[in-house]
């Protein structure tokens, strides 16, 4: 227990260093958050007033804004154009977005299949439900910052069940959260820096970019996976990096006795920090700390899914709170997909007793990588934004949003349909199997 106490205090202290680390010399501020006040059409000219600044502020209209561009009196994130001048608007982008009855059906809906998938699949959901809030108009910050403020109360009530089933480590998981902590404030940090060099559009290729990366290469091996577990190619064994770690005698030595493992506290400390940085970056990090407890520590799978939670839920509230003094968490959005998501949650976990581990992995692979399509349609936009490459084409731009939006519906509707065909076949399969035991009892 001084050990755990040890590496927490650690992480307190190292916390600090790494947000001054990345303040001192960062790029200029070229973002800013507030709201228009009034606006001259005239002079092209917009007052605006600045989170966290008494006096107002004019800005002048750049070369692509028009005076309807402006909106009065609703939260905007401004970007600046650096290169015409320190009040001169490059981009408009309204972070809080009208609650239409058709987007607060869409997000009970979203949150409904997202929490199906984490009680079917193990995982949060975040990797559907970031890109659905995006695909709605939520800017890439808001919509990551939103989700994971949902995800830590879910994974404070699973940490706690599993606990109570004997599968949580409660002590791997708080050394993990240690430096997990560290990883979101680092990952925050970076989306604020590129927020402020790079508005809304930067942010949102960002996480694409990231979105794409995570979703191709997990999703190309969980399929792989399912493939072999079809086939009955099972193997439980701890992996060979994982047993090799394991005879590195390195203080502190750790014992976790839950997932029956002795390793050096070191071997952890790459783990939590790229959960915590890929959790502040795209609101999922269970893709890294459930496979890396697997692979690196050598927990078994149970106790990995059951961990992470734990580190999710410690996590989640850390970043929460750091997302709510950067007052990107759109709380509307969070507590319409938690409502949607926790009777989703129930049946998916139904459903993954019906159903075999292939299935449950072959639905996870199929929506992971059909997100990757809807999100990789939408980067060229990005970049055209970001004056990285020509203006993409009316049609172009067009027919590339239809694809992202129609994508992540098949993606929805996969997961919709498969999971209930498993769930009713397996319910309808258990019942025959349990009236077929009665006939066989009366008879005797």
């Amino acid at each position: 227990m001084n050990k755990i106490l040890i590496i927490l205090f650690a992480a307190l202290l190292m916390t600090p260093l790494v947000k001054n680390a990345y303040a001192e010399g960062g790029p200029p501020a070229n973002a800013i958050k507030g709201v228009f006040t009034e606006v001259d059409a005239a002079n092209k000219t917009a007052t605006i007033q600045v989170d966290g600044q008494s006096e107002p502020r004019i800005l002048s209209f750049g070369d692509n804004v028009i005076a309807e561009d402006v909106v009065l009196n609703k939260k905007v994130m401004v970007s600046l154009d650096s290169h015409a001048g320190p009040n001169v608007i490059k981009d408009i982008s309204i972070m809080f977005f009208e609650m239409t009855l058709t987007k607060i059906i869409a997000l009970l809906i979203v949150g409904l299949i997202g929490g199906l998938l984490s009680g079917f699949i193990g995982s949060g959901g975040a990797f559907v439900l970031t890109p659905a809030m995006m695909s709605l108009g939520a800017p890439g910050a808001v919509a990551v910052a939103s989700n994971m403020c949902h995800k830590f109360p879910k994974a404070m009530v699973g940490a706690y069940k599993r606990w109570k089933y004997g599968q949580a480590d409660v002590k791997l998981g708080l050394v993990m959260a240690a430096t997990a902590i560290i990883g979101v404030q680092i990952g925050i940090k970076v989306q604020k820096i590129i927020l402020n060099h790079w508005g809304n559009a930067g942010s949102n290729l960002y996480v694409s970019i990231i979105f794409v990366l995570v979703l191709v290469i997990v999703g190309a091996y969980v399929l792989s996976d399912a493939i072999k577990l079809s086939k009955g190619n099972l193997e439980a064994k701890a992996s060979k990096l994982a047993l090799s770690l394991q005879k590195i005698e390195l203080w502190p030595m750790m014992e976790f006795k839950v997932a029956n493992v002795r390793i050096s506290a070191w071997v952890t400390v790459p783990v939590g920090l790229f959960t915590g940085m890929l959790a502040a970056t795209i609101a999922v990090g269970g893709f890294i700390g459930v496979p890396g407890m697997i692979y690196v520590v050598g927990a078994s799978a149970l106790v990995a899914s059951a961990t992470e939670l734990v580190v999710a839920f410690i996590m989640g509230a850390w970043g929460s709170i750091q997302w709510g003094i950067a007052g990107l968490i759109d709380i509307r959005m969070t507590l319409l997909i938690l409502a949607g998501s926790l009777i989703g949650v129930q049946l998916g976990a139904l459903g993954t007793t019906y159903v075999k581990d292939h299935t449950i992995k072959l639905v996870m692979a199929a929506v992971m990588l059909i997100v990757a399509v809807s999100r990789g349609a939408k980067v060229p936009g990005y970049l055209a934004d970001l004056d990285v490459i020509s203006p993409l084409p009316r049609q172009l731009a067009s027919m590339l949003n239809t694809i992202s939006f129609w994508a992540l519906i098949a993606a929805l509707a996969v997961a919709g349909i498969i999971i209930s065909v498993a769930m009713i076949k397996g319910i309808m399969q258990d019942k025959a199997e349990k009236q077929g035991k009665l006939v066989q009892e009366t008879v005797v």
